[in-house]
């Protein structure tokens, strides 16, 4: 059986625990690596949007996971409720999210983000930044069973992350 390195290249799964241990570590370094890029990207972004890091987290969730209510954003960004109406009072004002009544039920309030100001986001994260490009030369190396298993891979550790991030929370 074999696997794939960063390199693209086919090696032979490591038979001793030793190195099994020793490419775990390495995995989760690189995560840790990554997260820190994303990090540095994010700020990035937020600076040239005028954005703080954590108003950016938020916009992005609106964008993606939208229309959403205040308190769901809480929830998905980790947030308390009362920073989370300061987040999206800065936006509101800024021309980024608007917030509409909920045709379910009138006394709620769900969270959009603007028309076109999503893509301006995207624009500056993935375009402009070159990553869009970096992704796709990557992915290119990549079958797409190995891109299967990657995108699993990213997702079930994103949960694990937000598992994670929830039992701290309850603590």
């Amino acid at each position: 059986m074999s696997s794939i390195v960063d390199s693209g290249h086919p090696v032979q799964e490591p038979s001793s625990a030793g190195n099994r241990r020793r490419l775990n570590r390495a995995v989760k370094e690189s995560l840790r690596d990554l997260g820190a890029q994303l990090s540095r990207l994010n700020h990035s972004v937020g600076g040239r949007l005028d954005l703080k890091g954590t108003d950016l987290e938020c916009l992005d969730l609106i964008s993606r996971e939208g229309p959403l209510s205040p308190s769901a954003l809480a929830r998905r960004a980790g947030l308390h409720p009362a920073t989370v109406t300061g987040i999206l009072d800065r936006l509101e004002r800024d021309g980024w999210i608007a917030r509409d009544r909920d045709a379910a039920d009138r006394r709620a309030v769900l969270v959009r983000a603007e028309r076109g100001r999503g893509a301006e986001v995207l624009r500056l994260y993935l375009v402009e930044s070159g990553m869009n490009s970096a992704l796709d030369d990557i992915c290119a190396e990549y079958s797409a069973g190995e891109l299967e298993l990657l995108a699993r891979f990213l997702r079930r550790t994103a949960e694990a992350g937000q598992a994670a991030a929830e039992k701290l929370a309850a603590t």
